[in-house]
């Protein structure tokens, strides 16, 4: 992912959405639609159907569930691009429906037209057609060269008017991959002259510390830091220290603290397999 720089406004010409027809996917397309023509960007609608060679390797089982749904899929997919070439209306765009795993296909389109952010939605379900599973999102995240705004199960599909950020999460730990997302969190809150919390979660301090208020006033001088002062006229930062409790993932304390916030979307970086940034919307 191409590096830049906290405070400069983040550049996103080309936006992929990708969707499994899923009421979870739906959700994510007013997110990207709104996105998009905030930033001009040309729109990208993905469909990844299976291989053949992927149905023969299912279960005897599910055979004919997976033979009728092969049989309708062409009129589904005409269908819903008809639905979404409606809604893309005013908008650059295509549609693509490729074939493969999903990961891979949606890394090869990543690559081959030059995306700067993947939108989709997530769920837990499983079942035939049901593509963005956990383990296939969780896949996603960290293969994708691009950030990558999910859009949780429980976000209504018909949100009240155009998607504006009021209230962002940027959560770190300062390091290298976690900051890579820093510019986007800054970005998108001067679009919208949202609040932006920055969030350091301390696992638990480290044993030994002589001095526990100096080391939580050096934590907070480096949250001050990473907003440039060219930003602060367009977005209203506050900075936010947490201690994490006993047995705790700090994810746990994150989400709180995005729950107190009414937080609209949650920035964050995703380690390996390479380096990107994960926005993140909160459930509901």
């Amino acid at each position: 992912m191409h590096t830049v720089e906290a405070g400069r406004r983040i550049a996103l010409k080309n936006i992929l959405f990708a969707t499994d027809f899923s009421p979870c996917s739906n959700a994510a397309l007013p997110y990207a639609l709104s996105v998009a023509r905030r930033y001009g960007a040309r729109l990208h609608a993905a469909h990844v159907m299976p291989t053949k060679a992927e149905m023969v390797l299912m279960s005897p089982e599910s055979w004919p569930a997976v033979a009728e749904e092969a049989a309708e899929e062409d009129k589904r997919i005409q269908a819903y691009i008809a639905q979404l070439e409606k809604q893309f209306q005013g908008l650059p765009h295509d549609v693509l429906t490729p074939r493969g795993k999903v990961a891979d296909a949606l890394a090869q389109i990543i690559e081959g037209r030059e995306i700067d952010l993947l939108v989709l939605g997530t769920h837990g379900r499983s079942g035939v057609g049901k593509l963005f599973l956990g383990s296939v999102a969780e896949e996603i995240f960290r293969r994708a060269a691009c950030p990558v705004l999910s859009v949780g199960p429980n976000v209504s599909c018909n949100p009240d008017g155009e998607i504006q950020f009021q209230h962002i999460v940027f959560a770190t730990d300062f390091s290298e991959d976690s900051l890579a997302a820093l510019p986007y969190a800054v970005s998108l809150a001067e679009e919208d002259q949202a609040q932006l919390a920055l969030l350091y979660v301390v696992e638990q301090p480290a044993a030994g510390i002589a001095d526990l208020e100096e080391f939580k006033a050096s934590l907070m001088r480096r949250l001050q830091e990473l907003v440039p002062p060219e930003a602060e006229p367009w977005c209203h930062a506050e900075c936010l220290l947490e201690f994490g409790q006993q047995f705790a993932p700090p994810a746990e304390r994150i989400l709180e603290i995005a729950g107190d916030q009414a937080a609209d979307l949650i920035v964050l970086g995703v380690r390996p397999v390479q380096r990107q940034a994960g926005a993140h919307h909160t459930p509901g």
